[in-house]
């Protein structure tokens, strides 16, 4: 046995299949891919996107509320991972089993795009950052920015292409490097804290709290995607209980992690400098702090995390999609593996679309926080459709007298929680997505064998699917939705 899985599916396994892994990993890995897919770029935002929307009594409220809902949601995929490990590709096979092959579809491409967009966001952030230093590279979506983050989108996949087990060894390293920075900065902020400044800061400028935690909310589910890591990862588990103990320790030392770097920084700078600070913001808080060397070490530590996350995300992504290829429900094409047993269709089709959306940042006002936005929202049918399969099984279970209520309500609680982010992150981006989902759906059609393979009730979700599509087209072209 090794401590990475040599590819992301084992020959002729698929979901629900018992096939077995040829490979296993010990729980501190499965925790490491969780905590490494979470704790990305996404910290770094934290103080100007809470600030821009809450004071620092509004933030604590949202972290309360998004706490306990991820929680729920890491509790549910714990769950779900411990009562159907027939299932073991997470999202994709939770919503295929539950609502049919079209919702899985769409599950799968939401929780693949989340990954693909998320790792442009990272490059956007990564240039961003450097730009500090070289004004050419402006906040990350200039030419010069584009052009170099390319090169990288190709580096990394030269480093894919060596295998899952080099790739996760490697992510292991980089999510231990990357905490350092971010202890020294917590360290540092909590030094220079001033009791005061926080307490100016409680207000939020008059705006009512719950829309203050309305406007957070959607922050905290950018940060928190990735919890259902060793979820999708569980097959490789050397033992079905490790799912669990990885994703309960993953949330319990993230979720401490992102208070910390949420609240900090409002015992330093009024919510107002915290709101017009460029991203990374951490770094624009520690340079209040201590100066120039601050904003340094953020950059470094911004690097190893980015860095780290993105391989993460990738082969998270490219996991759902291999398994979705597996069932027909996307291209043949994601099966293709190399000599190394890595899923090198997956990973081309990956960068191919990471460097198409790089060239779309390129047209974007504020690259950096509408790719967070479209992330939230991406993440959101899969997360809600994941949801409403628990309902739906611990129903059967308690009705069979196989289950409590609590599994029940835990359920319930979890598909409450899921509908609540997607009302709290507005209609414009959630419509944004179905621009993706609607011709990726002309791609599913065509992979399972074209329209008389399609069953009635998914004809209308596939028609519906298409309207809203085209809807957010013509608001695009029209400019009542902008990018």
């Amino acid at each position: 046995m090794t401590d990475g899985p040599s590819a992301p599916a084992p020959t002729g396994a698929t979901p629900g299949s018992s096939g077995t892994a040829t490979t296993t990993v010990s729980r501190w890995t499965l925790a490491a891919l969780v905590v490494g897919s979470i704790v990305g770029g996404g910290v770094f935002s934290l103080p100007q996107q809470f600030a821009a929307s809450a004071g620092a009594s509004g933030a604590i409220l949202a972290w309360i509320l998004a706490g306990a809902g991820t929680l729920l949601i890491a509790l549910t995929f714990l769950r779900l991972a411990d009562r159907r490990p027939d299932l073991d590709a997470g999202v994709y096979s939770y919503a295929r089993e539950g609502f049919g092959r079209y919702p899985g579809f769409l599950s799968a491409t939401g929780y693949y795009l989340t990954a693909v967009i998320g790792n442009v966001a990272y490059w956007v952030l990564i240039m961003s950052t450097l730009g500090e230093w070289v004004p050419a590279l402006g906040d990350g979506s200039t030419p010069l920015a584009v052009g170099i983050a390319s090169l990288g989108v190709w580096t990394y996949h030269l480093m894919l292409r060596r295998g899952v087990t080099s790739a996760t060894a490697i992510n292991r390293i980089v999510t231990v490097a990357k905490l350092v920075p971010l202890a020294a900065f917590l360290f540092i902020a909590f030094a220079v804290f001033d009791v005061g400044v926080f307490v100016d800061n409680l207000g939020g400028g008059g705006i009512p709290v719950a829309e203050q935690v309305r406007g957070a909310m959607l922050v905290t589910v950018f940060v928190f995607i990735g919890i259902e890591g060793a979820s999708v990862y569980s097959r490789f588990a050397r033992r079905r209980q490790d799912i669990g103990w990885a994703t309960v320790v993953g949330f319990l030392g993230t979720l401490a992690l992102f208070v910390m770097v949420t609240l900090a920084p409002y015992g330093i700078l009024t919510q107002a400098e915290l709101a017009a600070l460029s991203q990374p913001s951490v770094s624009g808080v520690l340079e209040a702090a201590v100066g120039t060397w601050g904003a340094v070490l953020v950059g470094a530590g911004l690097l190893i995390s980015v860095l780290g996350a993105y391989l993460a995300w990738t082969l998270m992504g490219a996991e759902v999609m291999v398994q979705a290829a597996k069932q027909g429900d996307v291209p043949a094409f994601f099966l293709k593996e190399n000599a190394r047993g890595a899923p090198i269709g997956a990973i081309t089709a990956t960068n191919v679309l990471v460097q198409v959306f790089l060239l779309v940042v390129l047209l974007a006002t504020d690259a950096f926080n509408t790719a967070l936005a479209l992330i939230s929202s991406l993440i959101l049918i899969p997360y809600v459709l994941s949801a409403g399969f628990a309902v739906r099984t611990s129903w059967r279970e308690m009705r069979d007298g196989a289950a409590r209520p609590g599994w029940l309500v835990l359920s319930v609680l979890t598909l409450g929680y899921a509908l609540f982010i997607v009302w709290a992150g507005g209609v414009d981006y959630l419509l944004l997505t179905f621009a993706i989902y609607a011709p990726a759906s002309v791609v599913h059609v065509i992979s399972r064998g074209g329209w008389g393979t399609v069953r009635p009730a998914e004809r209308v979700e596939l028609v519906v699917t298409c309207a809203l599509g085209v809807a957010a087209y013509v608001l695009l072209a029209t400019g009542a939705i902008t990018l």
